[in-house]
């Protein structure tokens, strides 16, 4: 299934650790809300919720060069020597985006969370650097410069967040074993993304010749909108990301930072990735070097990438723990956060056991 390899694997020079970078004028992450108006602040700022997102718990920021040079920021929730996590986030998104989770999980483990290149407090890497490959680095930097020695971890991946932990699995497979006790991969998959876009809502059936159609529009809209810049205000903005973004079921405030988070995304970044993502292949990379335990999980309403991808990124792996199927939409961590903080409880708790036996 997977196509000629090269020799050997990718080779990795130790990161280096920086100082620490300033937070904005606000001391938090989230001080500034860009893309919501007055109206949408008022009705928001009295939600639990929209307050977690606004105001991280306090965490121990660092940066981290990856195998290119690129700065790659991270931050450290929890006790110090609690078992670790680590979290990926997904294209246009950052560390915001896993709130519920570093909130629930930081108070017995050690949550290590990055903003992946050109997001958030990472830097903007050169434009051949928007690679698959590249983001792989980037994960084995943040593992090699946080973790203790002989310590490994949980990782968690949200769709490109997901693709990464792939990717490093695949340039670096001395590392899984290394490093990881366990992977989930969320809202993610092995490649041909764009046949998300053409798959019809479930219990729906659509034409051959609609989904050529569409395949077609799908590439071109990639093509000619995915880099393109657009207002932080742009009229009907809430209304033009749901339907793909997030779940028609999603809360006000869970909507509010999907919106931020891809709005304040450079415009850049988004295209690079988008294009990278779109024209990655199942074959590029070879999964059953993902030996560690892996659960896999999907949302029955995602329209990015529909349950049929998780369940053949599940087929693919030679250690799945299963595919658990969710409500909602693409955003599994921020539209179901009590279901996902378990399952990755669960699986930490699983993971500290074994260690400790």
């Amino acid at each position: 299934m997977c196509a000629q390899r090269r020799a050997g694997s990718r080779t990795f020079q130790q990161p280096s650790l920086d100082a620490t970078p300033p937070r904005d004028g606000t001391g938090t992450r989230a001080g500034r809300w860009r893309s919501l108006g007055r109206r949408q602040l008022a009705r928001l700022q009295d939600h639990a919720e929209f307050r977690l997102f606004d105001s991280l718990p306090s965490g121990r920021a660092s940066e981290v060069r990856s195998a290119d040079g690129t700065r790659i920021h991270v931050e450290v929730f929890g006790p110090e020597h609690g078992y670790p996590i680590v979290l990926s986030h997904g294209v246009c998104c950052g560390i915001r985006f896993w709130s519920h989770q570093i909130a629930d999980l930081s108070e017995n483990y050690r949550v290590i969370a990055f903003d992946h290149r050109g997001h958030g407090l990472s830097a903007r890497p050169a434009r051949a650097a928007h690679t698959i490959q590249r983001l792989g680095d980037d994960l084995a930097a943040v593992l090699r410069s946080t973790l203790h020695s002989g310590e490994r971890a949980l990782l968690a991946g949200h769709s490109m967040g997901g693709i990464t932990i792939q990717a490093w699995a695949d340039q670096y497979p001395a590392d899984v074993a290394r490093f990881a006790d366990a992977t989930a991969l969320i809202n993610t998959s092995p490649g041909e993304l764009a046949e998300g876009l053409t798959t019809p809502p479930a219990g729906s059936r659509m034409p051959e010749s609609m989904t050529a159609l569409m395949t077609s529009l799908s590439g071109l809209m990639i093509e000619t909108f995915g880099g393109t810049p657009v207002p932080v205000r742009l009229p009907l903005r809430s209304a033009l990301l749901s339907p793909l973004a997030i779940g028609s079921t999603a809360t006000p405030a869970a909507r509010a930072l999907i919106q931020e988070l891809i709005l304040t995304t450079p415009a850049t970044t988004r295209g690079h990735f988008i294009r990278t993502l779109a024209a990655l292949r199942t074959e590029q990379l070879d999964h059953s070097r993902l030996t560690a335990p892996t659960l896999v999980i999907g949302s029955t309403d995602d329209r990015l990438l529909p349950m049929s991808h998780s369940i053949r990124l599940e087929s693919l792996l030679p250690n799945p723990l299963g595919v658990q199927e969710l409500p909602g939409g693409h955003c599994g961590p921020v539209e179901q956060p009590t279901v996902i903080t378990a399952a990755l409880h669960q699986l930490a708790q699983k993971a500290r056991e074994s260690t400790s036996a």
